[in-house]
């Protein structure tokens, strides 16, 4: 993965996302940081050559994956370069002055807003207002110097926008996390894929009986672990998918060529999305 000073980095929402903390989290704190407004825009950016790295999200415990990213990397030529997770804790946030019985208004994406239920179920006085980011939704309460509306989002958001947060924790369940993956346009030099963790794939098969079977038949006998199969449709045909495989292992190691070199015999399809070691 990039591992020079001040490299810039895409992400999509505004400075203090969950994104935000992903990125420093893979590239370090000297990271330039490009938040971005959308998630095709992170890609874009990559590509373009605005930045050298980008840092999406890819999965969440609690609401599973996040489809439109599964889709830009079959578009897009990118490498996974590294891989993390965030624990999602989830603050409400409010400008300095402002009191919990001011606000009847609170701002936030609206997957934050649904993991947040049960605060709302024991203040039903209080309005959720779905915002296209939960740290945007706190920039936006600075920027309008709103005192009667709150927001749900991180800690780095409430303390870069100078914010306070009313009350800590608010989501309904702990044991919510984010994947995120760090993108590059190829792989760097400073990276030894060769002792990669993990290895991600996406193919297609033909619409024919046993033919995924087949397909995880390669992995099984040679003891691969998958740790992950998404299944997205393949557009253009319908009712016919592509699957997204993650396996234990690297691209490099014989046995997991000889997996792939079965897996491209008996596929129609099959495109390395890259070999990387997570980091905790």
């Amino acid at each position: 993965m990039p591992d020079q000073s001040n490299t810039a980095v895409a992400f999509q929402g505004e400075l203090g996302a969950f994104s935000h903390s992903a990125a420093l989290k893979l590239i370090g704190e000297t990271a330039k940081l490009v938040p971005c407004p959308s998630f095709k825009s992170v890609f874009d950016a990559l590509r373009t050559d605005v930045v050298v790295a980008a840092v999406i999200p890819i999965e969440n415990t609690l609401h599973g994956s996040i489809h439109e990213n599964y889709d830009h990397l079959l578009e897009y030529d990118f490498v996974i370069s590294g891989e993390t997770s965030i624990r999602i804790s989830h603050q409400l946030i409010a400008m300095r002055g402002v009191e919990f019985d001011d606000i009847n208004s609170v701002l936030s994406h609206p997957v934050a807003l649904s993991q947040c239920k049960q605060f709302f179920e024991e203040h039903q006085t209080l309005q959720a207002v779905p915002y296209y980011d939960t740290a945007g939704s706190v920039k936006h309460l600075k920027e309008r110097s709103l005192r009667g509306s709150a927001a749900i989002a991180s800690e780095t958001a409430a303390t870069i926008y100078d914010g306070v947060i009313l009350r800590r924790d608010i989501e309904d369940n702990r044991q919510n996390y984010t994947r995120f993956f760090l993108l590059t346009k190829q792989v760097s030099a400073s990276t030894n894929t060769r002792q990669a963790d993990k290895t991600s794939l996406v193919f297609s098969t033909a619409n024919r009986p046993g033919a995924l079977f087949k397909a995880m038949a390669c992995f099984a006998l040679r003891d691969l672990n998958l740790t992950k199969i998404e299944s997205r449709p393949l557009v253009g045909r319908p009712w016919e998918y592509l699957f997204y495989v993650d396996f234990l292992g690297s691209i490099h190691e014989e046995t997991a060529q000889k997996a792939i070199a079965d897996l491209r015999e008996c596929t129609q399809f099959v495109k390395l999305l890259g070999s990387y070691s997570p980091t905790p």
